[in-house]
């Protein structure tokens, strides 16, 4: 039987997806021995003694990630290659078999250990995927053996926010391909770090669809059941690099959670999509690429579509061989922060006098969207065609930003909304808008000036939500 819409509706967030999309946004930090052979792929047969950075500060990569705004970063702390950036004790290729600090370095326990001191979260990435090991393809073994690499993790670091997984699965030495046993991986994280959520081939975050910063238009957190497929996910993510690198969301999975293709569906489940990109064309250092970063503007747009579109935007920096972050990146991350302490560090709707022509829900009325809480939230009592919230700010302001929540833990409802100001001629429409969901930064076409503000809620499912209706004034 189809799920009802109704019941899509009602679908939420677990407390640790909710908090992982709290996070918004956050680092990741590609780092291992293929920074020294100038590859993105190890092939599991490089030197340890090749991984030697004569400077290596994690507390520099956590500064650039807070300069940034960042709330978090996660560490690869092992890539395909098989080399750990901790002293694991299941195998030799590993930071003990480096010169890096006497073979007595952990690398992750220092990152770790720098996150907390910033106040920021720290997770880990973990390849299934291992070139190096021999008993990777024979899967018993090999999954054994994962587990309790995953222990070590799990166990040795403090609290994780998120565990994240890609798809790459090849052959081992045996010539047969190996069989994750994601179950088994995902009961012994559910056991030890029972906050963090597993993303990508994981049934908490979903991958966004492509490696390159874009966005869908509408961005649906209640899915079909059938997205947590991981076979599926295998087969389209971390391939080898053919020129697909940084491929554009295609058509056919364009459309995740609408109406119709809900339709279709027996099963649906909240899993919301992660937006992932590398300020660099490569994930892992190269010097060729120090002028090739990402502009300020360009961050800005992924920013504002990704967090600002229902994901969260997870943004790569890759230290170099010094073990530091590239003096260009380090400036971009400081500009990026700035800019967005600047535009979005006062609200101008906060306290403004809101009002609704529609009975609001028992303790919830319209002056909760604007009080600033994360707590209370917006409700109209009763389903309409159409509810409008208005705002009042109480003097003329210029603004080009409006950004709405949803109080997501009632689940996404709102399909289509449209934003009005009032001028000498009365109310018109400056946006038109489909979904919100946790976050929708609306984007202005030009500056509008005015006392008041108009969210026009035109399509729901269910009694619509808003936790939040902030405003933010234009710069020059």
């Amino acid at each position: 039987m189809s799920v009802s819409i109704l019941e899509a509706a009602q679908v939420g967030p677990s407390d640790r997806q909710l908090a992982w999309q709290q996070t918004e946004f956050y680092g990741f930090i590609h780092f291992t021995v293929n920074t020294f052979t100038d590859r993105e792929w190890g092939d599991g047969q490089e030197d340890p003694t090749i991984f030697d950075p004569t400077d290596l500060d994690a507390r520099q990569w956590v500064d650039a990630c807070v300069s940034a705004g960042m709330k978090g970063s996660i560490l690869t702390c092992k890539h395909h290659d098989g080399f750990c950036l901790w002293p694991s004790k299941y195998t030799t290729h590993s930071v003990a078999s480096s010169p890096w600090l006497g073979g007595q370095g952990d690398l992750v326990k220092e990152v770790a250990a720098a996150c907390r001191a910033a106040g920021i979260k720290f997770g880990v990435y973990l390849s299934p995927w291992d070139r190096h090991e021999a008993s990777y393809g024979d899967s018993e073994r090999y999954n054994s053996f994962f587990i309790n690499q995953l222990t070590e993790l799990l166990t040795g670091y403090g609290e994780l926010f998120c565990v994240w997984f890609d798809g790459a699965c090849g052959e081992g030495p045996n010539g047969k391909r190996q069989v994750y046993d994601w179950d088994a991986y995902y009961a012994v994280i559910r056991q030890l770090q029972p906050g963090a959520v597993i993303s990508v081939c994981g049934p908490d975050v979903r991958w966004c669809g492509n490696e390159g910063g874009h966005t869908r238009e509408r961005e649906w957190s209640v899915v079909p059941a059938t997205m947590q497929d991981n076979e599926k996910i295998q087969s389209e993510s971390q391939q080898e690099d053919d020129g697909e690198f940084a491929r554009r969301v295609g058509s056919r999975d364009e459309d995740l959670g609408s109406r119709s293709v809900l339709a279709g569906a027996d099963h649906v489940v909240w899993y919301p999509a992660e937006v992932n990109t590398s300020i660099r064309p490569g994930w892992f250092y190269h010097a060729y690429e120090d002028n090739k970063v990402k502009s300020l503007e360009e961050l800005q747009d992924v920013y504002e579509r990704a967090v600002g579109g229902n994901a969260t935007f997870l943004l790569n920096l890759p230290p170099d061989r010094r073990g530091l972050i590239h003096e260009n990146d380090v400036a971009r991350m400081k500009a990026f922060g700035d800019w967005l302490k600047s535009y979005y560090g006062t609200n101008a709707a906060l306290d403004a006098l809101a009002i609704t022509f529609d009975e609001a829900e028992g303790g919830h009325g319209p002056d909760k969207a604007v009080d600033g809480r994360r707590d209370t939230y917006w409700c109209p009592s009763e389903e309409h065609d159409e509810v409008v919230l208005e705002l009042d700010f109480g003097r003329s302001i210029t603004y080009d930003r409006v950004v709405l929540m949803e109080w997501i833990q009632a689940g996404q409802r709102i399909e289509a909304f449209l934003l009005e100001c009032e001028d000498q001629e009365g109310w018109k429409t400056i946006y038109e808008g489909h979904l919100v969901g946790y976050k929708k930064i609306c984007r202005l076409k030009q500056p509008v000036i005015g006392f008041k503000l108009r969210v026009r809620i035109t399509e729901s499912r269910l009694k619509p939500t808003l936790m939040s209706v902030e405003v933010y004034e234009a710069k020059d």
